[in-house]
């Protein structure tokens, strides 16, 4: 299969390969690159992909790719990329007279225009007919590689390492992130999840026309639009019923009418992952959630406190003031809370469906053993996003086939998670102050039934 390259944005580099793997099966692509290559600091992947078509189709939704190049050289200088390119009129042929465009770009090291000029103009040998900037038949591309700080020191060098030069194959969407940025969004809230990560996170969740997404930890919805750009029929639970309602006249409806997504949010209710009116039943292809970790918002769970003045048993839906009655809650420490999270994904997820949640841990403290673990979810993504002392993780599991045998957990499984002292050690450590950074189609009655059963529950 023809080598492309894959040209990566230099954020959030421990996300970049999950999210490309989970494009590859998202979009039925078959995708084959060695590992070992790779490296964070770098923005470049060599991967074998069957057709340019393929590639385009690979990268069209990726949030943290910027383009796939069908790699026509990779030299260690420009005079050798130079001299390949000549050697093999093959591969340029093709384009005798066609319109073009030229992207010239560089790693490392800024390259105005002049020089970006000179570079171009030594392939006048290509055979090429107008330049086209708007609407060229070929766009050519031309990546210099100076290397980083880590990589060579701290002096930038004169020339590049690597030089590499191919077309373009198809582009990512970054655009989605100014689209989605919160600055522009109606209704947000102190959890609200930034537009990039939580366009990744859909990504990897593999949402799509037709399939059906829960955030049981809603808040004011992110997830909840993202996964509904991408096609999905969306639906949030939270305990916290003040931020589904909103203030101010808005809510999670006016970001679904900001961005037209009206038909695919579903709706929101007020329930905890605990205590739901869901059947023990298969029903969503992805569950996507950041869970409270106590520091801006301590989660809870319904329950009776021990010290409650509230009598028992079945209680009129007004207080004797006229004021709506609110269930009681009790505090959900973060170690029962994730272990409830996988029981209701085993049991409500899809043969296969996804769990795509954030796991905040201690840096210095943190042990691959601490990712909870459930007999019938596979991990396959652990992507972490560091914040000095303290991390938070983005982790992905898949819904093991009812015809697999159980995931084989470790015996250390059963111990103490570093997470479980979450909240106690950020606040000693920070003084209370820190910084915080598969499509399914004919689903129509389905959801028609969803909406239904959404206005049955009394609330």
């Amino acid at each position: 299969m023809p080598t492309y390259l894959i040209c990566f944005a230099q954020f959030h580099m421990d996300f970049r390969l999950p999210e490309l793997e989970s494009l590859a099966i998202l979009e039925g692509v078959a995708l084959s690159f060695d590992k070992t290559t790779y490296s964070n600091d770098h923005p470049f992947l060599l991967a074998e992909i069957e057709s340019d078509e393929q590639a385009a189709k690979l990268v069209r939704r990726s949030i943290l790719i910027k383009e796939a190049v069908r790699l026509w050289a990779d030299e260690p200088s420009l005079p050798a990329l130079l001299a390949r390119v000549r050697s093999r009129p093959e591969l340029y042929a093709p384009y005798d007279g066609s319109s073009f465009k030229f992207h010239v770009g560089a790693y490392g090291r800024t390259l105005d225009q002049d020089a970006q000029v000179a570079r171009i103009e030594q392939f006048a040998f290509m055979p090429c007919g107008q330049v086209n900037l708007k609407t060229p038949d070929v766009e050519f591309v031309l990546i210099e590689d100076y290397g980083t700080v880590e990589t060579r020191g701290a002096i930038t060098p004169e020339v590049p390492f690597r030089v590499m030069f191919g077309v373009r194959a198809g582009k990512g969407d970054r655009s989605l992130i100014t689209k989605y940025d919160l600055k522009k969004r109606k209704y947000l809230g102190t959890t609200s999840m930034d537009a990039e990560l939580s366009l990744v996170m859909a990504n990897q969740a593999l949402a799509g026309p037709g399939s059906f997404v829960l955030d049981p930890f809603v808040g004011t919805g992110s997830f909840l639009v993202t996964c509904a750009h991408y096609g999905s029929y969306t639906l949030g639970a939270d305990i916290d019923g003040r931020q589904i309602r909103g203030k101010d006249g808005r809510d999670i409806q006016s970001n679904a009418e900001q961005y037209n997504l009206t038909g695919r949010i579903v709706g929101t209710l007020i329930a905890d992952i605990a205590h739901h009116p869901w059947r023990p039943r298969p029903i969503w292809d992805a569950i996507v959630c950041d869970p409270p970790y106590g520091v801006r918002a301590g989660a809870k769970k319904l329950g009776r406190p021990a010290n409650s003045k509230v009598p028992e048993g079945p209680l009129p839906p007004l207080k004797r003031n006229g004021q709506l009655r609110y269930p009681q809650t009790l505090p959900y420490e973060m170690p029962a809370l994730i272990s409830d999270l996988l029981s209701f994904s085993a049991t409500h997820l899809v043969p296969h469906g996804r769990l795509v949640y954030w796991l905040p841990t201690l840096t210095d403290e943190y042990d691959v053993t601490d990712v909870p673990r459930h007999p019938r979810m596979r991990l396959l993504a652990n992507s972490a996003q560091v914040f000095g002392k303290w991390c938070r993780r983005l982790i992905t599991m898949e819904k093991i086939g009812e015809e697999e045998e159980d995931v084989v957990i470790g015996e250390d499984a059963g111990q103490e998670p570093a997470h479980a002292r979450f909240r106690q050690v950020y606040f000693e450590a920070d003084g209370g102050h820190a910084a915080h950074g598969a499509a399914a189609a004919g689903r129509g009655s389905e959801v028609d039934a969803l909406r239904k059963d959404l206005a049955d529950v009394v609330i």
